[in-house]
């Protein structure tokens, strides 16, 4: 799919304007969102997304209508998982619920601005080199088994929020206070210029973000090898996270099983990525440097059905269970 230099220019200018709009719309005047408000904006964000995906479908054909749905599913329940880490942030700082909207929406764009250059870096390594393939797929499946593994028993409200690298040396560098100055970044004290703490917790947030974005990326790629598409969903899946993030609120540390039915998508991703990989295989040491069929190619309309049946199936799991839990006498003492 070929996308003109222009439709480049004017979907990352309308992205811009997006998020400009939810600035000014939303985070200009700090205040604690009501759940109405959250909800009809995270409502308005998912429509916009559906409607520019339906244009999508029309302008370049089901095929690639049907990528960019999956892999607004995916990326979607990506960001959810990782809306629980973004409490976590904000608990560890003890940011005022009217400030947090800044504070996650500078990070989500922050994100999304690192995440272009990963975009970018990523499709010029496919283009290059068909056996990065290999590589995606097997950090994916490794990917899924950690999540197995860490996210089994479901989140933690408890769970204690570690600094990364990046974070840390920031910390260890910038001159900082430990008082918020309403919901601004920078402060003055005694002539001195000083971040404060929600200038930390917002390159916390993009930090971690970006983080995520390292299995985010190449289970998007497993679902289109088309770049527009990759961050297009990547975009808005991004927009409207601040929104989704009051509305689902204590609903996070309900979806019990989340983790593990995203292992499985990115596991089955994973997979996906290999078999593609082996159809275009070109390393001497694989077959002898010739394509491998001995799997068929998973078609997208069978990804998306795995992907929304494993979302249903986990999200469910998780209501049922954390009502059995909440109603047995153990909890109830």
């Amino acid at each position: 799919m070929h996308v003109p230099v222009w439709v480049w220019l004017a979907t990352v200018a309308g992205i811009a304007a997006l998020f400009i709009f939810d600035f000014y719309a939303h985070v200009r005047k700090p205040h604690d969102p009501t759940f109405k408000e959250a909800a009809w904006w995270s409502v308005f964000f998912i429509a916009l997304a559906a409607i520019f995906g339906g244009g999508l479908w029309w302008v370049w054909g089901a095929q690639h209508g049907a990528e960019y749905f999956a892999g607004f599913i995916t990326e979607k329940s990506l960001s959810v998982d990782n809306l629980f880490v973004f409490l976590i942030i904000m608990s560890k700082f003890a940011v005022p619920r009217a400030y947090q909207q800044k504070a996650l929406l500078i990070g989500i764009v922050i994100a999304l601005i690192l995440r272009g250059l990963f975009i970018a870096v990523g499709a010029a390594a496919i283009a290059q080199f068909s056996w990065v393939f290999y590589l995606f797929g097997l950090f994916l499946l490794y990917t899924a088994f950690q999540l197995v593994r860490e996210g089994a028993g479901g989140h933690d409200e408890n769970e204690e929020y570690e600094p990364n690298a990046i974070v840390r040396w920031i910390q260890k560098r910038l001159p900082a206070t430990d008082e918020f100055d309403s919901d601004r970044l920078l402060t003055v004290q005694n002539g001195k210029r000083l971040v404060t703490p929600l200038f930390m917790v917002v390159v916390a947030l993009g930090m971690t973000d970006v983080l995520f974005a390292l299995d985010s990326i190449p289970a998007i790629y497993g679902l289109t090898k088309e770049p527009y598409i990759v961050f297009t969903t990547n975009a808005f899946a991004l927009l409207g996270l601040l929104q989704l993030y009051f509305l689902l609120g204590g609903l996070l540390t309900r979806l019990v099983y989340l983790s593990l039915g995203l292992s499985f998508i990115l596991a089955f991703i994973g997979v996906k990525l290999i078999i593609e990989a082996m159809h275009t295989n070109s390393l001497p040491f694989i077959n002898d440097g010739q394509p491998l069929h001995l799997v068929p190619e998973i078609p997208i309309w069978l990804s998306m059905t795995i992907i929304l049946g494993t979302l249903v199936i986990t999200t469910v799991a998780s209501l049922i269970k954390s009502r059995n839990l909440k109603s047995s006498p153990s909890h109830q003492e």
